[in-house]
């Protein structure tokens, strides 16, 4: 049925009144029209949309409430990375951060930064294409993140479509999604009436609403978001300058950023900042904990680049961590994956930081007997960092005469072995390795974790059953399980046995330094593992190194050699690992890095789309032939690889005059 081209106008004269009223009351905070009128206005809309379905489309504003139910969320990787910052805690460590930016631009002025608080909620990227928004995902671990934008819909701050003009073919918004106080209070009171048990913090209720499979949920509770930064950018016709630029620039969009952005352009001026938002945290309408501080110019942030997950170009100030006064009931020992014995405060639950904290770390016997924690002791507590709980002094007035000082035991509390303490460690250990219990259940969890051999579906309340029972005592163990023995576990049906059975099988395929890094060596993590893998090639040569040889390698020092020379000679895990390979765990046989090529020691930088290799190959084959892979340009890379669509770094190599090749010179290089 065709629609009348009046009924079109006014349908889009409406989203376009509607959206433009949605800008004014969430992001600049001036509503232009009554309450009642934007009511008349979307009832109008709903009304045309429901005469004439064909009009109904995904940025219409009435397409906001959600009602779809999720199964699960699906990963998604961001083009991006949403990189994590570093933190500071006092002036000090602001001057030595205003230090290093400017020995790193080589420069003695201090830039200008932008700043603004660090809100407590959950990070968000909002992809938008021609202007709609298509999809938005969580930070997840920075580099993969889940798709909620079902969920992300719902929130009345977002736009579903940009309005303004000269918005590109695509952006990547990213911002923070919180709920204010007055919503959590509000939130908490219909909990309860519900009979429900009210969210500990704003925080974890912003999190918890956005990660609801039922979009439903998520759009009654009282979420909001401010926007901060920009990810991937395509089509656009003028780069801003600046974060501030850009900031302004996504506002006029329709964006909401925060009213307390602010220029800064000495430490005096970061430090006077620090303390206004300080003074004044209590008196915002949501939960800060910190403030953040960002380079303001583009072109220097590119230049600072970024080191590990952190650029150098922004650092987080935090806030002091609240403190408790709270009474230890009692010392519990905790036995960790490498055999750890971690003491561990069991307190008088306490309100600190937003949290509810009844467990604090004591870390290890030194740190006991220097602050001489004791078992009824009354002491002050904190959440360092506003994250991890912390004695940090006895109220030596209160102390009951009676209290004996603490001292660890000698022997594990889960399996009674021998616990020592090597020598120039602090950490007492178990020495049962696999044997013990506690060990065990951990040892199989990281086995089977995503950065190790990856079994999909596997998770940790499964491996605590199969250990429980006997039916796994070791990782080998794993493969020769059959589905009737996982489906006879507590809520497993025997298709969910069989696609985890179908996992394990899938995951004999692996990578030499996957391999490496599930076994649990000591002080052997994903980077040690990929230098162990590309130095030795085989798992042979590697079991025949000793200390000396193993020293001389990136990334090991004397202890980790230690600790990989002891793994292999004990026969427990030789045997483990010869059942492993029985079971017909495999890898294709490593590449050498070579070092006499013509990109040996050459630092290499990848930016657009290739064609023949993803992102990840033509990394490998780059560190194969001896380079460098480095995430952002500067005046040392040496080749910019450019594939479709090449941006902001193509610009920069060419300001730079560096060398900018393609995608068949790459391949030239490889073969």
């Amino acid at each position: 049925m065709t629609v009348p081209p009046e009924i079109t106008a006014r349908k889009e004269e409406l989203c376009g009144l509607i959206n433009k009223f949605n800008y004014q009351y969430y992001a600049v905070d001036n509503p232009e029209v009554s309450d009642s009128e934007y009511d008349r206005l979307f009832r109008e809309l709903k009304q045309i949309e429901a005469e004439h379905p064909a009009l109904l489309t995904l940025d219409s504003p009435t397409q906001r409430v959600g009602g779809q139910v999720l199964d699960k969320f699906i990963q998604v990787s961001h083009s991006l990375p949403m990189l994590s910052l570093d933190n500071m805690f006092n002036e000090a460590d602001l001057k030595a951060f205003n230090k290093r930016v400017k020995d790193w631009l080589n420069s003695e002025n201090t830039p200008t930064y932008i700043a603004e608080p660090k809100l407590d909620g959950l990070a968000i990227s909002l992809r938008y294409e021609q202007g709609i928004l298509v999809r938005a995902a969580t930070r997840g671990d920075g580099k993969v993140g889940e798709d909620v934008t079902v969920n992300t819909r719902t929130i009345s701050s977002i736009p579903l479509k940009l309005i303004g003009s000269g918005v590109p073919e695509v952006i990547e918004i990213r911002g923070e999604i919180f709920i204010p106080k007055l919503g959590f209070e509000s939130l908490n009171k219909q909990q309860i009436a519900d009979g429900k048990k009210p969210f500990v913090n704003p925080r974890n209720a912003a999190a918890g609403s956005l990660r609801q499979l039922d979009s439903r949920i998520t759009a009654n509770r009282p979420l909001e978001i401010y926007c901060y930064g920009l990810g991937e950018i395509k089509g656009l016709a003028e780069m801003p300058e600046s974060h501030s630029a850009a900031m302004s620039m996504i506002e006029k969009w329709g964006c909401r950023i925060s009213p307390e952005l602010q220029k800064v352009s000495s430490i005096k001026a970061c430090e006077a900042y620090i303390k206004q938002i300080g003074e004044r945290r209590d008196t915002l309408a949501y939960d800060i904990d910190g403030v953040v501080f960002k380079v303001d110019d583009l072109y220097l942030q590119q230049r600072l680049g970024f080191v590990s997950r952190a650029p150098r170009w922004a650092i987080a100030h935090k806030f002091p961590a609240q403190q408790e006064m709270t009474t230890v009931e009692g010392i519990e020992i905790q036995v960790g994956r490498t055999g750890a014995l971690t003491p561990v405060a069991r307190l008088n639950p306490v309100f600190v930081g937003g949290v509810t904290v009844s467990n604090a770390t004591l870390h290890n016997q030194d740190e006991i007997d220097r602050k001489d924690i004791r078992i009824s002791d009354t002491v002050i507590v904190r959440r360092a960092g506003d994250v991890i709980p912390e004695v940090v002094q006895v109220v030596l007035s209160k102390r009951q005469e009676q209290s004996k000082p603490f001292i660890l035991p000698s022997r594990c509390p889960i399996c009674d072995s021998e616990a020592e303490r090597l020598e120039g460690e602090v950490i007492l250990r178990c020495t049962a390795g696999l044997y013990c219990p506690a060990q065990r259940k951990e040892a199989i969890k990281h086995f089977v974790s995503r950065k190790a051999i990856d079994v999909d579906g596997l998770g940790d309340k499964i491996i605590e059953q199969l250990v429980d029972k006997g039916l796994v005592d070791d990782p080998a163990d794993l493969f020769t399980l059959k589905i009737g023995q996982l489906s006879a576990l507590e809520r497993m049906g025997d298709k969910s046995a069989e696609n985890i059975i179908n996992a394990i099988d899938l995951a004999k395929k692996t990578k030499f330094s996957s391999f490496l890094y599930s076994l649990g060596i000591r002080e052997v993590g994903e980077t040690t593992a990929r230098s162990l893998a590309k130095h030795f090639l085989t798992l042979d040569a590697l079991k025949e190194a000793d200390e000396e040889v193993l020293i001389g390698i990136e990334d090991v020092g004397p202890i980790v050699a230690h600790s990989i020379v002891t793994f292999f000679h004990q026969p427990h895990n030789q045997e483990v690992i010869e059942r492993l390979l029985m079971a017909g765990l495999e890898w294709p046989k490593e590449q050498q890095q070579l070092t006499n090529t013509v990109l040996s020691g050459k630092i290499v930088v990848l930016t657009g789309t290739l064609e023949e290799l993803s992102r990840s190959e033509a990394k490998e084959k780059l560190l194969a032939l001896g380079a460098k892979v480095a995430g952002s340009v500067s005046k040392n890379t040496d080749y910019v690889v450019a594939g479709r669509d090449a941006g902001s770094k193509l610009t920069k190599a060419e300001g730079l005059g560096v060398k900018v090749v393609d995608e068949s010179t790459l391949i030239e290089w490889i073969r």
